[in-house]
């Protein structure tokens, strides 16, 4: 990954294990996948993966991306029907709102990869994505609060998911697609099984888009073109 960038751009899925004997869990991923976009592992890897591939998956479908800022705008209501002021997340939401626009008016590839690593406009995306997240927990407590160890799903929230660096957890995930509307689909290489562990979120969705999760740590995954649904189709 170069210095300095918080997201890279692709790179052969064979970089992660370079200095490694591959295993069979290497083999295994080598098959499905053909390259990685690496994200800069400061805590907030998922926020800034799930967004950056969300976003890059769609920005070619005119329809899908517009869903994706109705999405976003809608979710300022949701924020504020959980308690939080809109001088706390306005400047954010405007943020993610620009880069979505972006994508709109340039469809490129490089356009996104600009905006993402451009600190302050990276980082208040994954701020917004935080508060978002928090949001969907709090407006869904009576769900949420029987799985999380913390003394309280509002100490959670405001101590493990709204700040900044704070790695997330599985209840995090399934907050925040199910607000956003978007399905993932993680491999895991994580455990002692021989091969991959696959995950999608939420079940029985759709995902538009691959995160691999190592030791805490998510990159954006992307599979062999023949093994790639057309992302420019209507959904």
């Amino acid at each position: 990954m170069e210095a300095g960038s918080l997201v890279s751009p692709k790179d052969d899925i064979s970089s992660l294990f370079r200095e490694q004997t591959p295993s069979v869990k290497h083999n295994d991923l080598s098959s499905q996948f053909c390259s990685v976009r690496k994200v800069r592992g400061d805590g907030n890897c998922f926020y800034r993966a799930l967004c950056f591939a969300h976003l890059e998956s769609v920005r070619r479908n005119a329809r899908a991306l517009q869903r994706f800022k109705e999405k976003i705008i809608e979710s300022g209501t949701t924020l504020s029907c959980a308690g939080f002021g809109e001088n706390s997340f306005k400047d954010h939401l405007n943020t993610v709102i620009y880069v979505t626009e972006q994508c709109q008016a340039d469809e490129r590839e490089d356009t996104l990869l600009r905006l993402f690593n451009e600190q302050m406009t990276s980082d208040s995306v994954v701020q917004y994505l935080r508060l978002v997240t928090s949001a969907h927990l709090r407006n869904n407590a009576d769900f949420f609060c029987h799985f999380v160890e913390a003394q309280n799903l509002q100490v959670y929230c405001s101590q493990e998911v709204e700040t900044m660096a704070m790695e997330c957890d599985h209840i995090d995930i399934l907050a925040l697609t199910k607000a956003l509307d978007v399905g993932v689909h993680i491999v895991s290489m994580d455990g002692h099984e021989e091969r991959l562990a696959h995950h999608i979120i939420p079940e029985g969705v759709e995902p538009s888009f691959h995160l691999l999760y190592q030791t805490s740590h998510y990159d954006i995954i992307y599979p062999h073109p023949q093994l790639e649904p057309d992302s420019t189709q209507d959904q």
